[in-house]
């Protein structure tokens, strides 16, 4: 099991590496956009990467390529919240091919996914850290050859407990 904590380390196995947290810390989320990073023990349910900057990851996990035409619904109003979409959309969205590096890989972990609960939470991710580990808006991230390290060492079923 890889385990987060509050201290802003990851672990799993013999890994241990720093990462960033939500600017408001590890508790239970409330709702969209409160910058929590949800306590629980969770499932990374697919892998998404640029290939243009990341040539394979070796993981057992399914993986999809980002293009340009991809992002992820954050609108409450919509029938995707909290699921990939197709761009150009007037819905609410992240833009996951991006010209900074966060999401060069990220990970979708199963917060708020069965059933997807409007306002509870979108776009929680495991993806690269800023520099200097800069605070997320609920995510977990981490340097990419650690990100890239850790996903070559999981199994399809390891989970992650936030704590």
């Amino acid at each position: 099991m890889i385990v987060v904590k509050k201290n802003n380390y990851l672990e799993y196995k013999n890994l241990k590496f720093r990462c960033a947290l939500g600017k408001a810390g590890i508790q239970k989320k409330i709702r969209e956009g409160d910058n929590i990073t949800p306590k629980g023990i969770y499932k990374i349910l697919t892998i998404y990467y640029r290939q243009d900057r990341i040539k394979k990851i070796k993981c057992p996990i399914k993986k999809k390529i980002i293009t340009k035409k991809i992002g992820w619904c954050d609108d409450l109003k919509s029938k995707y919240y909290n699921k990939q979409i197709l761009l150009p959309s007037k819905l609410g969205h992240e833009i996951l091919y991006r010209k900074d590096n966060i999401y060069d890989i990220l990970c979708v972990i199963n917060y708020n996914t069965n059933p997807i609960l409007k306002g509870k939470g979108s776009a929680i991710f495991l993806h690269v850290a800023r520099r200097k580990y800069q605070k997320t808006k609920g995510c977990i991230a981490l340097r990419k050859n650690h990100l890239i390290q850790l996903l070559s060492r999981i199994q399809k079923n390891t989970k992650i407990k936030i704590c």
